[in-house]
């Protein structure tokens, strides 16, 4: 009896369990379309005098994508009691407190989406703390779900403070000098926030003037999070990493003073130029763990125009004009450096330069301050230990030579190169500007030193093809002191018809004349590659000799040698005292030889007996024919 009536009580049960689970499945279905709305969790603390923005979002709703919202606030000092604030579909909803904030726009609900809006209560005042309630008129088919969601706002005092102790009042600064700006800042707030200050410029850019309705550039900020952070327009970035903007906090002494803020460019760009300002902002962090502003205040430290190097840069020398001196008298210049105003991280280089003569001759380096502060002497090898470079005196920079020669006469120029910002710029790095100066003419009169030449071949046979040719060189100086001479023989091929004498032995590029060998004032032999074997030595005193070893023909035309007198200075070493002579030229001509007179007659003999035999057996032959002809025509 009892198994019988168990079937029926277990069909009972797995119905019953079925029907549950269709009644929950039905349930979560309608869950997953439930309204829903949804607000910042609170609570949230916002300052007096400063903007509220209050994000709401409705989800799950049925009909139109663009839903309504109404605002609601339940002031806690009026015991929970409801006040209209403002509503997307009624201009009459708000009640009298706000009707006249909503008519301006101080309090509004700004649409980001047809389901997400925004309340914004543009400068928040104390009787606005309270619990703010989103709702949303239901547009559903079924009343399900959640219309409206709430959330707690707490208004707290204006405690945060800003000023300036150094600003700028029209000013101007020359590109590369230091400019230094201050801020103070404090808040004071029960609740835990945190303090971030930021300098910038708006109008950034060469001769920008700035102004208000400009946007903002952030040069260099003192993060919430403590840390410096480097602005990201413009190359502040990359400034900050080498060092060239800084910003440094320190401590107020006391609990009431605030905090100062020093920002430092140590080298100013055309690009800086601007109206400077600084924003200090209060941080807090809510309870989604966002951070967010809730107050802000902008002190204009006034306006900067950065005037390029390029138009304020000045390069003069002194003494100017003209400076004549007597050989191995002291040379003393000065290069003067205006316009750079002050700077402590901008590299300088000079250089001295000089030109040989009065016109556009070649420009030698004479020698180089570097940036490092390193002396390198240029064409002049052995200047270093006769002469220095030196920084005397702000933007003043001297050369000296110790004993001037005739060598040293010229034009002389300064040339600076500055590096902007730059304190050790590599040998690749461009220099902002360069400017030189004007030039001064440095005339040495050199001392009496008289010297004559004279070229001769000595007697002897006559020069035949394949002798050897001999050049003599007579050198007379007439000087006090030490000297020593110094001879190059020089050989032009002769011009048919040129007269002898008539022009001197100059070496032109290109030209007749070339250099054939030199005998140095410290007895070394140099040659300039001849088609002959060539050699040079000192005979005596005063007399050098040339020799052209197995000459040929080329080697034919008009000799002559230079000689120049060298003279040896206080410390030593010998130098070129300017004076020099040339010789008069001396004719080589090489005759024929014996045999070379033996030789043509029988050429031209043998050449002639040729001739005439070919000549008589071409016209036997000829008659003979003709001849031979005639015969067969008459048979």
């Amino acid at each position: 009896m009892e198994l019988a009536n168990s079937a029926p009580v277990s069909r009972i049960l797995v119905g019953m369990a079925s029907w549950t689970t269709f009644i929950c499945l039905q349930w979560a279905l309608q869950c997953v379309v439930c309204r829903e709305v949804t607000l910042p969790s609170g609570p949230l603390f916002r300052v007096a005098g400063f903007p509220l923005t209050l994000p709401c979002v409705v989800s799950g709703y049925e009909g139109p994508r663009t839903q309504d919202f109404e605002w609601f606030l339940h002031r806690e000092d009026a015991g929970g009691r409801q006040i209209g604030v403002v509503s997307t579909r009624d201009r009459g909803f708000p009640y009298a407190p706000y009707q006249p904030r909503v008519r301006s726009g101080e309090v509004r609900v700004e649409r980001d989406a047809g389901d997400r809006v925004r309340l914004v209560v543009q400068r928040l005042r104390p009787e606005d703390q309270g619990r703010y309630e989103c709702y949303t008129p239901s547009t559903d088919s079924r009343y399900q779900g959640n219309y409206s969601a709430s959330v707690v706002v707490k208004v707290i005092p204006d405690t945060l403070q800003i000023s300036h102790s150094r600003a700028l009042i029209g000013q101007s600064l020359i590109e590369g000098s230091e400019l230094q700006l201050t801020c103070s800042a404090a808040v004071q707030s029960k609740q835990h926030t945190h303090l971030s200050v930021t300098f910038g410029v708006r109008g950034a850019g060469p001769g920008g003037a700035g102004g208000a309705g400009q946007n903002l550039t952030e040069v260099v900020s003192f993060g919430r999070d403590l840390a410096v952070v480097a602005g990201r327009g413009g190359d502040y970035a990359r400034r900050c990493g080498d060092g060239e903007i800084a910003l440094e906090k320190r401590r107020g002494q006391g609990d009431g003073d605030r905090d100062l803020y020093l920002m430092k460019m140590a080298a100013v760009a055309p690009g800086d130029s601007g109206a400077y300002v600084c924003e200090a902002a209060q941080w807090i962090l809510d309870p989604e763990g966002v951070w967010e502003r809730i107050a802000l205040r902008t002190m204009d430290l006034g306006t900067l125009t950065v005037q390029p190097l390029a138009d304020t840069m000045t390069v003069a020398t002194t003494p100017r004009g003209e400076v004549s001196l007597l050989a191995e008298s002291p040379l003393s210049l000065t290069c003067e450096v205006g316009g750079l105003g002050a700077w402590s991280r901008t590299a300088l280089q000079v250089q001295w330069m000089r030109r040989a003569g009065e016109g556009a001759g070649r420009v030698m380096e004479v020698a180089r301050l570097s940036p490092d502060g390193v002396v390198t002497w240029g064409d002049d090898t052995s200047r270093g230990g006769g002469g220095a470079v030196e920084k005397v005196g702000e933007g003043r920079y001297s050369l000296r030579l110790f004993s001037a020669y005739p060598t040293d006469a010229g034009v002389y120029l300064c040339v600076v190169s500055v590096y902007a910002g730059n304190p050790s710029p590599g040998p690749a790095t461009p220099p902002t500007v360069t400017r030189r100066s004007e030039g001064v003419s440095v005339r040495l009169q050199t001392k009496e030193v008289s010297v004559s030449t004279v070229a001769e071949i000595p007697p002897g046979p006559l020069l035949k093809r394949g002798s050897t040719v001999s050049v003599l060189c007579n050198v007379s100086v007439t000087t006090g002191g030490p000297f020593r001479v110094e001879v190059q023989w020089l050989m032009r091929r002769e011009v048919p018809g040129g007269a002898e004498g008539a022009e001197p032995l100059e070496v032109e590029e290109g030209g007749a004349t070339r250099p054939l060998a030199a005998l140095t004032h410290d007895g070394l032999a140099r040659f300039y590659g001849n088609g002959s074997e060539v050699s040079v030595e000192r005979l005596a005193a005063g007399c050098y000799r040339l020799r052209v070893h197995a000459a040929q023909p080329e080697d034919q035309g008009l000799y002559g040698c230079l000689a120049q007198v060298w003279a040896q200075d206080p410390g030593g070493a010998w130098r070129s005292t300017g004076a020099r002579a040339e010789s008069d030229r001396v004719r080589v001509y090489l005759y024929s030889r014996a045999t070379d007179l033996i030789l043509i007659p029988l050429v031209v003999g043998v050449s002639s007996a040729l001739f005439v035999g070919v000549f008589i057996v071409a016209t036997v032959t000829c008659c003979f024919m003709n001849r031979l002809a005639r015969q067969r025509s008459q048979k």
